[in-house]
């Protein structure tokens, strides 16, 4: 986030478990919500089954909510970082040389897939997520490693909650939610996946809250 100017006005923190006494300790408010989760074969089952009901029954997608195909292998975290800012620009900061600030202003009228081959050329954002990827912990995959593990991003927007995932054909509407109850109800979603693989721990929760150590 720093290194593409967003400015710490509001920060990822990790969430350390989802029942309520865990999620009260959660900065608040809440503006996303980022889950990371193992693609298993039974995550790909519900994923082809939910798209195609979708298809064959519609629904309702506010015209205003940001969302960007995933095309760059292993970049997830990266699509899910987009998809956080990009639909919370009226509430987030961005210093004058903001390289994602950039990026979003260019891309805002694109399509998703014409949002994906913009992605692949912008050096700003590769190297930063390349450099940010080299100072964690553990050793970051290469782009061509074949890798089960998988960001997606909750968002709220003109009243519902919205799920993004740039490995997905078009965004899901999970239903109404609010400012307010973001968090909890990106958490219902959230245990629906863990339910689906209930043998799975390879799950993370982390949300972007308003800093107030400013």
């Amino acid at each position: 986030m720093k290194q593409l100017g967003v400015l710490p006005s509001w920060q990822f923190v990790d969430v350390y478990g989802l029942d309520h006494e865990l999620l009260s300790l959660v900065p608040k408010p809440v503006c996303a919500v980022l889950l990371l989760f193992p693609v298993t074969h039974k995550h790909e089952e519900h994923k082809a089954e939910e798209q195609s009901r979708i298809k064959a029954r519609g629904q309702e997608l506010s015209p205003t909510i940001y969302f960007v195909k995933q095309t760059i292998r292993n970049a997830c975290g990266t699509i899910a970082l987009i998809h956080a800012v990009a639909n919370n620009q009226k509430k987030l900061e961005f210093g004058p040389d903001s390289a994602m600030k950039r990026f979003l202003n260019l891309s805002s009228k694109m399509t998703p897939d014409a949002r994906a081959k913009f992605l692949e050329k912008d050096e700003s954002i590769r190297l930063s997520h390349e450099t940010s990827a080299q100072e964690g912990q553990t050793e970051a995959p290469h782009i061509d490693d074949k890798v089960d593990l998988h960001f997606i991003t909750f968002v709220e927007e003109q009243g519902y909650l919205y799920e993004l995932d740039g490995r997905k054909q078009f965004p899901i509407n999970h239903g109404p939610t609010s400012s307010e109850t973001l968090l909890e109800d990106a958490v219902v979603i959230c245990k629906k996946f863990m339910n689906r693989d209930p043998d799975e721990l390879r799950f993370t929760v982390v949300a972007l809250g308003k800093s107030h150590e400013l």
